[in-house]
């Protein structure tokens, strides 16, 4: 019996990463095929063929996008965006969702912010216990003035679902700098903390019990 059941785990530790990515990849494809409405009915796929062709939407994604960031890098679009920007933040209930959404999205992708770049380990939810988190921002104005602490706002992620979690607010020289990299985080996360960097125990003798921030 322990036998049948080491092999039962290893072969779920085989197919259940690649059912997941699959399922993953065919929600994103299906996703993007709802981009194909975007032609008009006699050009579609299906009128054309007789039958529909999964992932085309995907190129049809990657040229609306392509094109957009074309049109939108230039002084013309840039002018029209920022004036359906300034209609969506006159529409009561929409201009606080679009405007969260901007915000977040400039903070995450834009290649000069520092959201989401680094990876911290700090005490939470109380002293002696360590928590992965990411770092979301640096300048936090009042809470800063108020605090009277240089503080930092982190992230921390639920597991195995990192897209929910808690924002931790804490003074810099309590969060320690993890070297390792944002998906490497996110694996460790998404795994339970089974997937785990790898670390050589030199690196790991050389490493200071506690470092700031500002030592880095």
């Amino acid at each position: 019996m322990k036998n049948i059941q080491k092999y039962l785990i290893a072969g779920l530790l085989v197919w259940l990463p690649i059912v997941v990515t699959v399922l993953l990849f065919r929600f994103l494809i299906s996703l993007m095929d709802q981009t194909l409405i975007l032609l008009p009915p006699q050009i579609r796929p299906e009128s054309l063929l007789g039958f529909s062709l999964p992932g085309l939407g995907v190129i049809l994604t990657l040229l609306v996008l392509l094109v957009t960031g074309i049109f939108a890098a230039n002084i013309v679009g840039k002018t029209m965006v920022g004036i359906g920007e300034r209609a969506l933040k006159r529409i009561p209930v929409v201009r606080s969702v679009y405007s969260a959404a901007k915000n977040f999205s400039e903070l995450v992708f834009s290649e000069t912010g520092q959201s989401f770049k680094k990876v911290l380990l700090i005490e939470y939810p109380r002293k002696g216990i360590y928590s992965l988190a990411f770092q979301t921002s640096t300048a936090l104005g009042e809470v800063q003035k108020k605090t009277g602490s240089d503080v930092v706002c982190t992230f921390v992620p639920t597991t195995p679902n990192p897209t929910s979690g808690y924002i931790i607010i804490l003074p810099k020289e309590d969060v320690i700098e993890m070297d390792m990299s944002v998906d490497e985080a996110f694996k460790m996360i998404v795994s339970l903390g089974v997937v785990v960097p790898i670390w050589s125990e030199e690196n790991l003798a050389d490493l200071p019990i506690k470092s700031s921030l500002d030592d880095r």
